[in-house]
């Protein structure tokens, strides 16, 4: 899936994760290495195997919200949000 990257924030706090959203999106994140924003873990992947979201979105446990402005996805499973955002 090459027109999109996926930004990884390491929390299951929806709270802060809320507060922070909008700064992760306007962050430039590096791909080699993990950041923090506001004390919490960020991470980029820009190589994202075609079907990961379809399976992803199928699975019980994995919450699914939208920014339809943006085009932007996210999956939120486990501990962490997944953050899926077109790069074109």
């Amino acid at each position: 899936m090459n027109d999109m990257k996926c930004v990884t924030v390491y929390t299951n706090d929806f709270e802060k994760f809320s507060d922070i959203f909008e700064q992760i999106l306007i962050s430039e994140i590096s791909e080699s290495e993990d950041t923090e924003v506001e004390g919490v873990t960020v991470g980029l992947v820009t190589d994202i195997p075609e079907e990961y979201i379809e399976q992803m979105r199928i699975k019980p446990e994995v919450v699914v919200m939208r920014d339809k402005k943006r085009n932007i996805m996210i999956l939120q499973h486990g501990k962490i949000f997944e953050i899926f955002i077109p790069t074109v």
